[in-house]
């Protein structure tokens, strides 16, 4: 790993060796002895820490402290001064330095300030990494699906990312509502700014208030403190307030006009206080008919409804399904340390016939169980839960009567066959249990079984070690 950067400006000799002497062995020095010559030693090494002297010759060292700061942001500057006065440190700090010292300097001291300064700077440079890496993980690039219906949302997405308008999402759970949210904030010029989220169906309408517009000490029992609200949370940034249709009626007007007015007062409080917010609002219910029932204020729907997207269920958009099972695969299987598994050709049937009614989330959730539970590396129908693989047995066989590829007697007694051979190899084909399992009796279940020719061949070898 490379030395960390130290400039230091000073036009005593003595301060630029005493200061090479300290730190020579931990930082990459290099020096300046007047503010113009600082500045071009900053544009060249873009030095972690600058050592500035507050007073040179033929300059001010406040102001090439606004310069070092306007040029290189990140820089943090230590002011070395004779005059140890409040003043001077407030006027430095002002100005944008991130301590001073006082001429002569204590080693220990210098060193411990210097340590802090390099901190500082080390922690925002992650900040920055991670910032970066959110936003390109929420590029819309990185949205998966190459749908239709997902193509015409990215082009809405990244008109809206630009702009401060108020975007009402709608769509099922499970359909991806926050991600689209996110990458909204993520592609615009407020992505170094907060996203907060605050889930409008998981509090009480009690706690609501107080928690989009926080309290002041005293507010009611209980509130020792001030408490600063999402709203003020968001400030710069972007508030996401998702199922929307289940915020109270009483706090829908206070909501309503904050968004309008871009103040609101704190509970308990007077004081208006000023936010520059972007409002998006997610429901997985009709907002239009809600209003229109009186359940949802009009003039609260359509303040939100500037912007509106409206995301598909999976089942619409099944062209995507591999696409993000392919993603899910790869993702929980990094995150598990894994090999990604492998879908057997009629999971991958299962898989595209399923309704999924949870959406993208319930793929998710799916991928996830068979990574960390398939003892395999290779998915077959056993390992997809049962409610899953019943389904899907159900519907070829309705798929075939539908299609008149099937007499339905055939299909019924396909389906029949296959409950009966579920019961006996969940019971290591015990006839006894298995028609127990069945609702019907043993005698019964010795008819069917002769009618449909079942016979111990058809056991599972893996249920004959099982029961053997």
């Amino acid at each position: 790993m490379s030395q960390p950067c130290m400039l230091v400006v000073d036009d005593e000799t003595g301060v630029r060796e005493s200061i090479r002497l300290i730190f020579g062995k931990d930082f990459r020095l290099c020096e300046a002895k007047s503010g113009e010559e600082a500045l071009r030693r900053t544009r060249d090494e873009q030095p972690e820490i600058i050592l500035l002297d507050i007073l040179m010759p033929g300059g001010n060292g406040l102001d090439t402290l606004k310069q070092i700061k306007a040029l290189h942001p990140a820089g943090q500057v230590i002011m070395l001064t004779a005059l140890n006065t409040a003043r001077t440190a407030l006027t430095a700090k002002e100005s944008g330095a991130f301590d001073y010292v006082t001429k002569p300097f204590d080693v220990d001291e210098l060193r411990l300030r210097v340590s802090r300064a390099l901190e500082r700077t080390q922690l925002s440079s992650e900040l920055e990494r991670l910032k970066e890496e959110v936003a390109r993980k929420y590029g819309i690039e990185n949205i998966v699906g190459k749908s239709k219906a997902m193509l015409d949302i990215y082009k809405v997405v990244a008109l809206v990312a630009a702009r401060k308008s108020t975007v009402l999402i709608t769509g099922e759970s499970g359909t991806g509502k926050e991600l689209i949210a996110r990458a909204i904030h993520y592609n615009s010029d407020r992505c170094a700014k907060p996203f907060v989220v605050i889930n409008c169906a998981a509090l009480p309408d009690t706690l609501i208030e107080s928690e989009l517009f926080g309290y002041e000490k005293g507010a009611f029992t209980n509130a020792h403190q001030r408490k600063v609200g999402h709203f003020e949370l968001a400030h710069g940034g972007t508030l996401f307030l998702d199922e929307i249709g289940e915020l109270g009626m009483g706090t829908q007007g206070k909501f309503l006009r904050a968004v309008e007015m871009e103040t609101f007062t704190r509970l308990g409080g007077t004081e208006e206080i000023k936010v520059d917010v972007r409002v998006i609002a997610a429901s997985n219910r009709d907002l239009e008919k809600l209003a229109g029932s009186g359940g949802f204020r009009r003039d609260l729907f359509y303040r939100l409804n500037v912007v509106s997207l409206q995301l598909p269920p999976l089942r619409e958009r099944r062209e995507d399904i591999l696409l993000l099972l392919d993603h899910f695969l790869k993702l929980k299987a990094k995150e598990s340390a894994v090999a990604p598994r492998i879908l057997a050709p009629e999971v991958i049937d299962c898989v595209m016939s399923h309704p999924w009614p949870g959406n993208v989330r319930e793929l998710e959730n799916l991928v996830e169980r068979l990574t960390i539970l398939s003892p395999h590396e290779t998915v077959t129908l056993a390992d997809l839960p049962e409610g899953m693989r019943f389904r899907d047995q159900t519907v070829s066989l309705k798929e075939k009567v539908l299609q008149g590829s099937s007499p339905l007697s055939d299909a019924v007694d396909e389906f029949e066959r296959e409950m009966i051979l579920k019961a006996l190899q969940k019971t290591g084909f015990n006839q006894t249990k298995a028609a127990s399992l069945l609702g019907t009796s043993r005698r019964v279940l010795r008819y069917r079984m002769e009618k449909l020719q079942i016979t111990e061949s058809d056991q599972d070898p893996q249920d004959t070690k099982l029961s053997g």
